[in-house]
């Protein structure tokens, strides 16, 4: 990809500056169908709570309303995740616990380069923004690694009411930077929601959401390769 003019960078929050990663001890108690879970099953939830598109378990109306309006208001997120789990298998207390850890900051991991990579744009003057459908404050997994300092805006769906890809989310990020879309590039993992940037004029840059251990710079070699060396 050519080099671009570069003023602010656009960040996803899941699969691109952290991850949610299973946890032995999550499941230690956990049954699904009455039976234990093993890696493959544990793997299998953890796509289902993080899946930025698309449905992964059948649903009523009321169901698919909750599903398809999950990263605008929270109590619709606890429905619809909860439903998901519920339909996975999960008795309705294991779902709960479950649900309860995908939304604590605390237990999503930073990628390997996240906090380098804020800090070097930040150094860089490049504005950054993290631009998120979710229905929780990530704020905090953010403050736990010192990166909050380099992240200029957190445009959250909940907080702003809307979701990519729909313009507006973009739009509340590059006003609130000051930044031309054409002066910034948005990284995400998923195409069809990130990629929404695209239409304002947005460069994109795609990431692999890859388990944090297997992906050690991503970010940096996505920006590199439109020429901004972090």
């Amino acid at each position: 990809m050519a080099e671009v003019t570069v003023r602010a960078a656009l960040f996803d929050f899941s699969g691109t500056l952290f991850r949610l990663e299973e946890n032995e001890g999550w499941f230690s108690d956990i049954r699904v169908d009455s039976q234990a879970v093993d890696g493959h099953v544990q793997a299998e939830l953890m796509r289902r709570l993080t899946q930025p598109t698309g449905t992964t378990v059948e649903m009523t109306p009321e169901a698919h309303h909750a599903w398809t309006n999950r990263d605008l208001e929270p109590a619709l997120h606890r429905e619809a995740y909860l439903h998901v789990l519920r339909e996975s298998g999960l008795a309705d207390h294991h779902a709960e616990s479950l649900y309860q850890r995908a939304i604590d900051p605390s237990c999503w991991t930073p990628y390997p380069d996240t906090g380098e990579v804020l800090a070097g744009l930040r150094a860089q003057g490049i504005r950054t923004a993290v631009v998120s459908n979710i229905a929780f404050d990530v704020r905090p997994a953010f403050a736990a690694i010192g990166a909050d300092r380099d992240v200029d805006e957190f445009v959250l769906s909940f907080e702003v009411g809307a979701t990519k890809p729909d313009p507006r989310i973009f739009t509340a990020a590059l006003d609130r930077l000051g930044v031309a879309a054409e002066d910034a590039v948005m990284v995400g993992d998923s195409d069809e929601a990130d990629g929404g940037a695209r239409a304002l004029g947005c460069a994109f840059l795609l990431v692999d959401p890859l388990p944090t251990a297997e992906r050690h710079s991503g970010l940096r070699d996505a920006l590199a390769t439109i020429g901004i060396d972090v």
